[in-house]
């Protein structure tokens, strides 16, 4: 059943990407299978999937815009940022005086844009070789630099109290690369002064890949892959190419003088078949292939 394409997985809740993976290898018949973009166990929606070949298309794919739904619980800090980890700190009545609805839209119309995020500290980030989550699972203290993010939407969608302690808030995000929803979630409720952490939260879209395109994990034997060259086409401008200049480039020539044909610093080179040749880039006046697809992709 191996093919070279990209799976849209819709994960649920309690399973690791990498068991999701694990899944897939096993339906698909080959070890060949990747992820773009660690989903948390208790986060739900998509992954999307490389299989063999298009396992390339991955790195160029992680780094796309992504939306997300999820709940906020305003009211208690907890040590991870979200709903695994302990209570550290709770609310006092008084300090709910100051939240209200007009305060909740201020400050997460403060938190929408560009901004600067300390990622959660149980967070994947490497720091010197090692993860930070499992240097704080060995009791050691990890403090992590603050990074540039972009939130483009971050909408208020409901709000409710879960009791007399919290206040959930239900919104969606659209976001750039490497932003953390559980620091939104944990800022928004230091800024109000009650603490925050995040309940719940789901991934819709990665780029130009929806959720509701995706398979659940009861439906991998029958699941249709998206080909190499319509998933490149979604993340980025697309440049056909003729058959000798697709020849060319999977053999390592250039396209002599050709630069100005691109329309982005990466384009998906497509063949008179509907192929993907490659990623393309420039190099001086020419056209290179940053990365070259095998040329049988069924």
């Amino acid at each position: 059943m191996a093919s070279h394409g990209i799976l849209l997985v819709d994960k649920p809740g309690g399973l690791t990407s990498h068991d999701v993976v694990a899944r897939v290898r096993r339906a698909f018949g080959t070890r060949k299978v990747g992820h773009a973009g660690t989903l948390d166990p208790a986060a739900t929606g998509l992954l999307v999937i490389g299989i063999e070949g298009a396992t390339r298309l991955l790195t160029y794919i992680v780094g796309a815009d992504k939306t997300y739904t999820a709940t906020i619980r305003l009211g208690a800090r907890t040590t991870t940022d979200d709903a695994d980890g302990e209570i550290t700190e709770t609310a006092e009545p008084a300090a709910w005086d100051a939240v209200d609805e007009t305060a909740i839209r201020s400050g997460i119309r403060a938190l929408t844009g560009a901004i600067s995020q300390i990622p959660s500290s149980v967070s994947a980030i490497k720091v010197a070789g090692k993860r930070a989550y499992d240097l704080v699972r060995a009791g050691e203290t990890v403090e992590l630099a603050a990074r540039a993010v972009t939130v483009s939407r971050f909408e208020l969608l409901a709000q409710r109290r879960a009791d007399e302690r919290f206040l959930d808030l239900d919104v969606v995000v659209d976001c750039s690369s490497g932003t953390y929803i559980r620091a939104l979630a944990r800022d928004l409720g230091d800024a109000l002064g009650v603490g925050g952490h995040l309940t719940a939260l789901r991934r819709t879209r990665i780029g130009g890949f929806d959720v509701a395109d995706a398979v659940t994990l009861e439906q991998l034997d029958e699941a249709a892959t998206v080909t190499p060259a319509e998933a490149a086409a979604r993340v980025m401008p697309v440049l056909h190419v003729t058959a000798d200049e697709a020849r060319d480039l999977r053999h390592g020539k250039r396209l002599t003088g050709q630069r100005d044909r691109l329309e982005a610093a990466e384009v998906a080179g497509i063949d008179p078949e509907g192929l993907l040749v490659g990623i393309l880039e420039a190099r001086g006046h020419d056209i290179k292939s940053a990365m070259n697809m095998p040329e049988v992709q069924a």
